[in-house]
C-alpha cells in the first residue's frame, strides 16, 4: 500500500463509521488495486460540517464500481470533503457488492443492495437531530452503479426511507427497474455524451421524470468519458460540481 492511500484510509476511519444493520457478518472489508473490494458489514462514514457553516442538508454518497468494488475516494471521500465546505452533512456508503470477486450469488443489487440504501437513508433520518441535519432535506448522491442504487432508493423506497432529492452522477438504470411517479424525488442528473454507459440511461430518467411532473435538472458533456468524479480534468465536464451546486440552493432550501 503506497503511504498516500495510508493516509487517506487513515483520514477516512477517524469519522464515525455507522455499521447499517445490527447483526453484523463476520468478516473486514478488503482493498485491491485502491478499491475496496469486499463489504461484509455495509456501512456509513460520517462527515460532518463545520457548525457556523451547517446548512441543515446531508447527503448519503453512493460510490460507484459496477457492484464489483468502489471507487472509494473520488467517488466517495473527496466528495464528502466537498459536500462540507458547502455546509452539507456527508455519509459516504459502503454497500454490498454483488459481483465482487468470489461472489456466489447470495448477495443481489434488487435486495441486499438495494436495502443498504434504504437503510442508509433511515439511519441518517433517525438520527437527524443527533447530527444536526433536516430530516426533511436528506438526499442520496450516487455514481455509476451508486448511481443505480441511489435510483433504485428513490424509486422503490419504504416509509421513512425516501430520498428528498436525487443526484445522479453518470447512473446506471435498468429498464426494468424504472419506476417514477409523482412521489419520485426530484434529481439532477450528469452524464458525458462519450461515456461508455450510455448517456440515454440519464435522458431516460429525466423524461420520465418529466413526464410524472417531478423537477429535475439534466447536464450532458460532450466529453468527459466514464468515471470522472471528482478529477480535475482540463474539460467542462468538471464543472458539473458548480451545476450541482447552484441546483441544491435551489431545492434544499
Amino acid at each position: 500500500m503506497r503511504p498516500a492511500l495510508l493516509l487517506v484510509s487513515v483520514a477516512a476511519f477517524a469519522n464515525e463509521v455507522v455499521y447499517l444493520w445490527p447483526e453484523r457478518v463476520p468478516g473486514e472489508e478488503t482493498i485491491k488495486n485502491e478499491r475496496i473490494a469486499s463489504v461484509p458489514n455495509p456501512n456509513l462514514t460520517v462527515y460532518l460540517p463545520e457548525a457556523a457553516k451547517a446548512t441543515g442538508v446531508a447527503i448519503v454518497i453512493a460510490p460507484g464500481g459496477g457492484h464489483h468494488h468502489l471507487a472509494i475516494d473520488h467517488e466517495g471521500h473527496e466528495v464528502a470533503r466537498w459536500l462540507n465546505k458547502l455546509g452539507v452533512a456527508a455519509f459516504v456508503l459502503k454497500y454490498r457488492l454483488a459481483r465482487a470477486d468470489g461472489a456466489d450469488g447470495s448477495i443481489t443489487v434488487d435486495n441486499h443492495v438495494r436495502a443498504d440504501g434504504r437503510r442508509a437513508i433511515q439511519i441518517v433520518r433517525e438520527r437527524a437531530a443527533e447530527w444536526k441535519v433536516n430530516p426533511a432535506k436528506i438526499g442520496m448522491m450516487g455514481f455509476s452503479a451508486g448511481g443505480e442504487v441511489a435510483a433504485l432508493t428513490g424509486m422503490h423506497y419504504e416509509p421513512g426511507t425516501r430520498p428528498d432529492f436525487l443526484a445522479l452522477i453518470y447512473p446506471y438504470i435498468r429498464p426494468e427497474t424504472m419506476k417514477v411517479d409523482k412521489d419520485t424525488p426530484p434529481a439532477f442528473l450528469v452524464h458525458a455524451d462519450d461515456d461508455k454507459l450510455s448517456s440515454a440511461i440519464s435522458v431516460n430518467f429525466y423524461l420520465a421524470q418529466k413526464k410524472a411532473g417531478v423537477s429535475s435538472e439534466l447536464h450532458i458533456y460532450s466529453t468527459g468519458g466514464h468515471g470522472f468524479g471528482m478529477k480535475e480534468r482540463p474539460l467542462p465536464v468538471t464543472q458539473w460540481t458548480q451545476r450541482f451546486e447552484d441546483w441544491l440552493r435551489l431545492h434544499a432550501k
